[in-house]
């Protein structure tokens, strides 16, 4: 699964620059035919506008949020984008600097103003920003752009136009919301963000929102907190980007990743700080699991533990046989990825890429599984009796089970990241295929397919070509857990028709279709797919 091909060229780089939004829709030239089951809209968010004036963002996740739609009919498709009118858009568009502080760039004081102002304006307390780049999902009839903030967006997803700002602080004790909730069925979302708890320390939150009310009213306005996972540390809680859910339990982990809070409120407001300033590692303390019934929401207080990790994606979480099994996609040891994710490291020379790369974490698709019953195993024992699995869990002495996972797929520098399955079948389910974007050296440049039973892979990849998170659709009249197709968003930077929708077999990548548009596109990172 490992990537075939160097980027001496460095065209990867243009994955990375400012685009224009569209003030048309683009018919789209295709090859291959769409699949007749393919009538929606395919929707992706990610930064488009990566400087202000004469002022740069910094970071991969500072750009500022464009939404990307593909749209099947008849067996054509066409391509439309627009800036999400978000404050921190609008304000920087309108002042042609950066206003508001962003994950890796400080929003400096508007120099005009004169010495005494600039000087209040650092004492006004975090304006966060409202910048959704990060993803897009339903809440009732409604479709919001989110980030990892208190803030989401609600969009059009017809005209792409920006309707409404909500600030779920309003609704339910929550800090920010991460841009990974997990869809029932029904409608149901659950979510999770860091609080305040129990004597004014910091905690985790689950949240859930109800599907559409019958009164028609809006189903965030219902929100409320399920459960609440403690904390390691009182000021210093982890830095989360997604949870397991199966049909009965919460799985959070908590990673030696903490935001260290009063740097936040006190080095911010004094010196101009931004997000990624605030960020530390705890080395010592590893990894922490926790679990939690779902309904009724109850914290289960066992003591799970592994070692350091860093995770920003779960693949899926399912119970089996008195077990709860979950994948992730780990990054060995304590150091946050993040550092690593400078626009100046992305945009650099091939081999500068490659040198940052060997000092960055090592990736691992890894399998973790928690007993559920704990109570009368032995000290020193592995409690995991499951037969496909060589994960494992042992009692010690001070009651800590400790976690060993079964790694699923490792390669140095060559990471499967931003997973999907067939959610809608098998979420919180036993499954066997997880899709995924390979980075190589943190440049995406494949789609891959694992299965995770037997370690079987699968790759699409060609030269000079960058693909985006690959999204899983369902035949309709399929059986098999992949039947159904993969959409991604391939930017080929060399080419005369430089990005395309690409259409994969999920069975063995190989291509279905494409339809490509006369126009770059950068970088995306989550989405979805409107039928």
């Amino acid at each position: 699964m490992a990537s075939r091909f160097e980027h001496p060229a460095g065209n990867y780089k243009k994955i990375f620059e400012t685009c224009e939004e569209l003030s048309e829709i683009l018919p789209a030239t295709v090859t291959g035919l769409i699949p007749s089951f393919l009538k929606g809209s395919l929707l992706r968010l990610g930064p488009g506008l990566f400087e202000v004036g004469d002022e740069p963002f910094y970071h991969l996740f500072d750009g500022q949020a464009i939404m990307h739609k593909f749209d099947f009919k008849n067996g054509q498709v066409t391509y439309f984008r627009k800036f999400i009118r978000t404050d921190a858009y609008v304000r920087a568009i309108t002042e042609k600097r950066v206003v508001i502080t962003e994950f890796g760039t400080f929003a400096y004081p508007d120099p005009c103003k004169n010495i005494f102002s600039r000087f209040f304006s650092y004492f006004k307390g975090v304006e966060v920003t409202d910048n959704c780049l990060v993803n897009v999902y339903p809440i009732g009839e409604d479709y919001y752009a989110v980030t990892e903030t208190n803030y989401i967006t609600k969009v059009n997803t017809d005209t792409l136009e920006t309707l409404k700002k909500v600030d779920m602080c309003d609704y339910v004790n929550i800090n920010g919301v991460t841009a990974h909730p997990h869809i029932e069925k029904d409608g149901t979302v659950y979510n999770i963000g860091n609080c305040m708890g129990k004597g004014a320390s910091l905690a985790y939150n689950i949240v859930k929102t109800p599907p559409t009310q019958k009164d028609k009213s809006d189903p965030i306005e219902k929100s409320k907190v399920v459960v609440q996972f403690p904390s390691a540390e009182r000021f210093k809680p982890s830095y989360v980007h997604s949870f397991g859910m199966s049909d009965n339990y919460f799985v959070f982990v908590e990673t030696p990743v903490k935001i260290n809070l009063l740097k936040f409120l006190s080095a911010w407001s004094i010196r101009g700080s931004n997000y990624m300033d605030c960020f530390e590692s705890n080395e010592s303390q590893g990894t922490l699991f926790h679990i939690a019934k779902k309904d009724p929401g109850e914290y289960i207080d066992l003591k799970f533990k592994g070692a350091a990790i860093g995770m920003f994606h779960h693949i899926n979480t399912y119970e089996d046989q008195g077990f709860i099994v979950f994948d992730l996609c780990s990054w060995k040891g304590f150091e946050f990825v993040y550092n690593y994710l400078w626009l100046a490291n992305l945009r650099a020379n091939w081999d500068e890429v490659k040198k940052a790369a060997m000092m960055a974490p090592q990736p691992e698709v890894r399998r973790y599984v928690i007993p559920l019953d704990v109570h009368k195993e032995e000290q020193g024992k592995n409690l995991v009796s499951l037969p496909y699995t060589t994960a494992t869990a042992t009692m010690h002495a001070d009651g800590t089970i400790w976690l060993e996972p079964e790694v699923l797929f490792s390669g140095p520098r060559q990471a499967f990241e931003f997973p999907q399955i067939n959610y809608k079948r098998y979420g919180g389910k036993n499954y066997t295929y997880a899709y995924g974007l390979g980075l190589n050296h943190f440049i995406p440049d494949r789609i891959c397919k694992l299965n995770v039973k037997t370690k079987e892979t699968w790759v699409w990849q060609e030269p000079d070509s960058y693909p985006s998170e690959p999204l899983f659709i369902q035949n309709p009249d399929g059986v098999d857990e992949d039947d159904g197709v993969l959409l991604t968003i391939v930017a080929a930077p060399g080419s005369q028709r430089p990005g395309y929708l690409l259409i994969l077999n999920a069975k063995d990548l190989s291509e279905v279709a494409r339809a490509e548009v006369e126009c770059t596109i950068p970088v995306t990172f989550h989405g979805m797919y409107k039928p």
